[in-house]
């Protein structure tokens, strides 16, 4: 076990939670001279190991935890390929009524998408379809790849990448899920291996923070 090691920012975070209870993102970000967006990395690191904790619609509070119970260089060293899942696929030539039933049946958020050749086509999320179900579309007569997120636009990561650069990516693009890919290939595809989300990332926070 080793200390987590705090940057000066987010040692000011927990100096501001500890003397404001409790304490919005706005409000930290204006104490700090910085935008919103460029706290959510640390916001994540706090609240994930535990020293902070987050309400929704309240803010954020010191948990009173020691900076010595979390084991950071485990979260550092472990890769993506350690803890990814099955990612739930879709291809983008089924219909956008098909993409809300595999979402039913596999009981999540994100489907990956994939053309004919199963390389990664973009993703489809619950909120792309509710935008989509809101107008006068047949959604039983609308591909996936018409109301999916493009591939130009998705964020992914490889299954060398760490745990904690997986977190900043979820964080930062405000996404709960993203695709596992393998390289780029000779032609610029990426094959899916899975995918990888808040869920498990937390997940994992919570065995280290136990110490399994």
């Amino acid at each position: 076990m080793v200390t987590i090691e705090l940057s000066p920012r987010q040692k000011k975070i927990l100096e501001l939670a500890k003397e404001h209870v409790p304490i919005t993102g706005e409000t930290l970000a204006e104490h700090l001279s910085v935008t919103r967006a460029a706290l959510r990395p640390d916001l994540a690191i706090l609240t994930m190991s535990g020293l902070l904790d987050a309400r929704p619609r309240v803010g954020y509070t010191y948990s009173g935890k020691s900076l010595n119970f979390f084991d950071m260089e485990r979260l550092k060293r472990t890769k993506v390929r350690e803890v990814y899942a099955v990612p739930a696929v879709i291809s983008d030539e089924k219909s956008a009524y098909d993409a809300i039933v595999t979402m039913f049946l596999e009981d999540v958020g994100t489907l990956v998408v994939v053309d004919h050749n199963s390389h990664l086509a973009g993703v489809v999320t619950r909120s792309d379809l509710l935008k989509n179900s809101m107008g006068n579309l047949d959604l039983e007569k609308v591909p996936v790849g018409v109301v999916m997120t493009r591939l130009a636009s998705v964020v992914y990561v490889t299954p060398e990448d760490t745990v904690l650069q997986a977190a900043r990516k979820l964080l930062s693009h405000r996404i709960s899920t993203m695709p596992v890919v393998k390289p780029p290939d000779a032609e610029g595809q990426l094959e899916v291996l899975g995918v990888i989300s808040q869920r498990i990332i937390t997940r994992l926070f919570v065995e280290i923070g136990e110490g399994r």
